[in-house]
């Protein structure tokens, strides 16, 4: 791989163990490999990272990074397609009636950068506070190691990279990238996404429910308004407003299984400006995750009832407006066994442990939609530190080793992926 970033010093990657027995057809050791290609071109990769990191891009802005993706899969002699809009990119590695897909994203965040380092975002109000710039790193890496071996005949099928944008709006990327043709043919589909919570070496895998789906609701109130000493004479619009935020969430939890994982929260309420002054108008803004499909399916119309059954008793109009966000991202159990397995051939047994679940969205749910897969999380602290940069905030930052790991953890899955025949 060639690229007119320069590799930063002190760019290193830990070693995968050489003890494992697998071996490509006429192949040295996998790992022995990977050890010698990490070598030679990690330091190349965690130069596209920082590049990165300090030119981001907000959802539906990607085209510099998707044209940098391109680019760099293009020198490595492959044939990346960008996607219909310009800011994303799919790219097809060997051969094979059968495909197993990769998912990155390349968004930023609307967020300000406030780490005081070399590769400190340069767009004011945009940041890299999730780590898709560690995940578009580790699949352009394994993009090209995968070159590499298609060049040797050494890939005995076809794998696919999917470089999607606006992972982080509503509505998000992924429809999109689905409708204009990435998953045909494919099998299965796989993916990771940072963990601070982890060390960097470290993987976290887990089968069924992994994210919850993400949605919003608004509730709007109004009424005729008047003074707070003849309450009886209108409508009590903030008495309205305290009735939908302690009574629905409650009444929610008794009408759905609790093991669907529902939690609904309200995060804004505005109402009024004088204090003996009842409003004509108020607003409750808040969000519904649930980590179970069929629940999901059913909500919208429950929490709908349930605010109108409340709100009906104090004489208020009411206006709900219910909008969708992402699905729960429900990780297959054989995808989920391919990966924790090749995890382990990867970085060691002791190194995979069990992810715990999470309340917050992730658009690779789409795609799940339409073919099985599972989404992995990348342990990106600096081990043996008790500083956590966690996600979504403006310090979030990783410890660069994650990317070799997370390369090593994905070749193995497409290679293990490609060999099973349970897709």
């Amino acid at each position: 791989m060639t690229t007119a970033l320069e590799a930063p010093e002190g760019a290193e990657f830990e070693g995968a163990p050489t003890s494992w027995p697998g071996r490509l057809p006429g192949a040295e050791p996998l790992p022995g490999q990977l050890d010698r290609w990490l070598a030679a071109r990690g330091a190349e990769l965690v130069a596209i990272r920082r590049h990165m990191h300090a030119h981001p891009e907000p959802s539906y802005h990607e085209f510099e990074t998707a044209a940098m993706v391109a680019r760099e899969l293009a020198v490595a002699g492959l044939s990346p397609q960008m996607l219909p809009k310009g800011n994303g990119v799919i790219c097809d590695i060997g051969t094979g009636d059968r495909v197993i897909a990769f998912r990155a994203d390349l968004d930023a965040l609307p967020l300000q950068d406030l780490k005081d380092v070399p590769y400190r975002s340069t767009v004011d109000g945009v940041a890299h506070a999730c780590g898709h710039d560690v995940h578009t790193t580790v699949m352009l890496g394994l993009g090209l190691a995968l070159a590499q071996l298609n060049e040797q005949g050494d890939l005995p099928g076809r794998i696919r990279l999917i470089f999607q944008p606006a992972e982080e709006a509503v509505p998000s990327g992924a429809p999109g990238v689905i409708a204009a043709g990435t998953l045909k043919d494919v099998a299965a589909i796989f993916a990771l996404h940072c963990y601070p919570q982890l060390p960097a070496g470290l993987v976290g895998v887990r089968s069924g429910p992994f994210t919850a789906a993400a949605d919003t609701v608004d509730v709007k109130l109004t009424g005729p308004g008047g003074h707070t000493a003849r309450p009886h004479l209108t409508a009590d619009l903030v008495y309205a407003l305290g009735r939908v935020i302690v009574d629905v969430p409650s009444l929610l939890d008794r009408r759905i299984d609790p093991r669907a994982g529902v939690s609904m929260v309200w995060g804004a309420v505005h109402a009024g400006q004088a204090f003996n002054a009842i409003p004509g108008e108020g607003e409750v803004r808040g969000t519904v995750r649930i980590l179970n499909r069929d629940a999901w399916r059913a909500v919208p119309e429950l929490i709908t009832k349930l605010i109108e059954d409340v709100v009906a008793p104090t004489g208020a109009h009411v206006e709900v407006g219910y909008h969708r966000g992402v699905p729960p991202v429900i990780n297959d159990r054989m995808a989920t066994a391919v990966i924790a397995g090749a995890a382990g051939a990867a970085l060691g047994p002791d190194r995979v442990v069990e992810a715990e679940l999470s309340m917050g969205g992730e658009d690779f749910a789409f795609y799940l939609d339409h073919v099985p897969g599972a989404m992995i999380r990348l342990g990106t602290a600096a081990p043996g530190s008790d500083v956590k940069h966690d996600l979504h905030q403006g310090d979030f930052d990783v410890d660069e080793s994650a990317i070799g790991y997370g390369v090593r953890v994905m070749l193995h899955t497409a290679l293990a992926a490609l060999a099973t025949g349970a897709f």
